[in-house]
């Protein structure tokens, strides 16, 4: 399956922010919101710095084996066993739990991060990168996950225990058979489909809950590139982290920290893209992750009947360290404890909120990672390509909107049509005849005046006429050109946004994952754009 390679930059597509564009440009004003610049190079530094932190590498590979062990997932493949080894360092990603994988920016976070483990290594030969899928085990926002769209339909996952604040990773799959089922109606039964319908029916029919039907898929998918997938949501690995949880809740530090990087940003132009509280820890059981409020002196849990006085709430984290949960703040410093970990890549809006973090890294003593942008695709069909290609088009040009496509169109491929030329032929005309009224009139000006703007309103009509004309000579091509924008820009968002692995994978298989980690490169900071040819 051969494809025509294309880039542009991320301000040309106009779909990220200002401040995410300054960044990856490599604007001086934001040098002190991170630790290195986004390039091969950097990662020297990083990993010496990396290497002076105490991190539990056997409770890590003990927590994992385990996970994939209890839920029915084959063990990974040797990498697993690698960090174990103190010359071996993990690049990361992280993702909610999204229903079969969800829109195609997730399949191209995880391409991103794998192929970054391998340029490392191809760079840094004497040391092991492994390249982790962090799973969002505890997000409780299920409305987020629980769809898909394929081919222009949703796709739900309702079951009756996702109200309210459960985590997400604990929803189980029990009813999920229902949707499998409705899946399998739309993709018909190619050998494509087939394909893919027997990983998705392994997953989620092997599968307790969620977390365990993600680490199947992801691993069925890429576990052979060497991705290890981690459920942090572990109290062993909370333990690790209980001294930084605790600091949070009684002391609020992390919210200072957080609160001056969002004060400096604000000073140079950015928004906030995170707004931390003074405790961002969650309480969490089975059935619910609520948020623990500081009142009256005691600690209550929100939407709950709990409450914990000082030393209660210390007595209960250090006796179940897996029922406190870090909320969106406190995760990237989770993550960057229990992991050797060198880089993190993620897209826009995450990057946004991890330059609001270095200080506070800095003061628990915690190496801030690399941060890289995810690759971004766009994915053009060969009828879509072609089609493009003969209306004259480049492929900067698909990120343009309708009005501009059809109007750039419409100047290439159709005659003129401007009267422009006729109305000032007209305007001096009415001139002279004014001038000759006046003479024998002067009120007769203001009549002459009148009878200008009346030509001049009947020019301006018959232009519209021909303009109209002209686009209805050209109504089939416009029409093309509006349907490859709707199909590569499904309700007006980046395909990457939308569209669900299914469709491609329909059409391609297994070749279209292949495809696109052949020409993704996690350091070249440009928009991907692949035309099959």
């Amino acid at each position: 399956m051969p494809t025509q390679k294309s880039t542009i930059s991320y301000a040309q597509s106009n779909y990220f922010s200002k401040l995410i564009l300054e960044y990856i440009s490599g604007n001086d004003k934001l040098n002190s919101f991170y630790n290195a610049k986004p390039e091969i190079a950097s990662f020297s530094a990083i990993i010496e710095a990396k290497s002076k932190e105490t991190i539990n590498r056997n409770l890590l590979y003990e927590v994992i084996d385990q996970q994939y062990k209890n839920g029915n997932c084959t063990v990974p493949n040797t990498n697993l066993q690698l960090l174990s080894q103190e010359n071996t360092f993990t690049v990361t990603t992280g993702h909610q739990l999204c229903l079969f994988t969800g829109p195609l920016y997730f399949i191209y976070k995880i391409i991103s991060t794998i192929n970054l483990a391998e340029t490392l290594k191809a760079n840094y030969p004497s040391y092991n990168f492994v390249p982790i899928y962090w799973m969002a085990s505890e997000d409780h926002d299920f409305a987020e996950v629980n769809h898909i769209h394929v081919f222009g339909k949703k796709i739900e996952y309702n079951p009756s225990m996702a109200a309210g604040s459960i985590p997400v990773g604990k929803i189980s799959t029990e009813g999920i058979q229902v949707v499998l089922d409705e899946l399998k109606s739309i993709l018909g039964e190619s050998e494509h489909a087939k394909q893919l319908m027997a990983l998705f029916d392994n997953a989620y029919r092997n599968s307790k809950n969620l977390a365990d039907a993600t680490r199947i898929l992801v691993h069925s998918l890429f576990g052979h590139y060497g991705l290890v997938v981690l459920d942090a949501d572990d109290g062993r690995l909370k333990k690790e982290f209980a001294s930084i949880m605790l600091d949070d809740i009684k002391n609020q530090s992390n919210h200072k920290w957080v609160n001056d990087s969002i004060s400096k940003l604000e000073t140079l132009g950015f928004k906030a893209q995170v707004n931390p509280r003074g405790i961002n820890c969650f309480y969490m059981q089975d059935s619910f992750r609520e948020r623990i409020i500081f009142e009256a002196d005691v600690y209550k849990i929100n939407n709950t009947e709990l409450v914990f006085n000082a030393s209660e709430i210390e007595t209960e984290l250090q006796n179940f360290p897996e029922r406190f949960s870090p909320n969106v703040v406190l995760r990237p410093l989770y993550q960057e404890k229990i992991l050797p970990n060198l880089a993190y890549i993620g897209g826009g809006g995450e990057l946004a909120y991890w330059l609001e973090y270095k200080s506070m890294f800095e003061f628990h003593n915690i190496q801030f990672p690399l941060l890289l942008m995810r690759n971004s695709l766009l994915w053009v069909d060969k009828a879509s390509a072609d089609k493009w290609q003969k209306f004259g088009f480049s492929a900067s040009d698909y990120f343009l909107a309708v009005d501009e496509l059809i109007k750039s169109f419409m100047a290439k491929n159709s005659d003129e049509i401007n009267l422009t030329e006729e109305q000032e032929n007209l305007k001096s005309i009415f001139a002279s005849i004014a001038a000759k009224a006046q003479k024998k009139d002067p009120t007769l000006k203001a009549s002459a005046d009148a009878e200008l703007q009346k030509a001049l309103s009947a020019l301006s009509n018959l232009e519209n006429k021909m303009l109209k004309a002209e686009k209805q000579k050209q109504e089939t091509s416009l029409n093309q050109l509006k349907k490859i924008k709707e199909k590569l820009f499904p309700a007006g968002e980046l395909q990457e946004r939308y569209d669900n692995l299914s469709s491609l994978y329909l059409k391609h298989g297994n070749a279209f994952i292949h495809e696109v980690k052949q020409n993704l490169n996690p350091l070249d900071v440009n928009f991907t754009l692949l035309m099959e040819n």
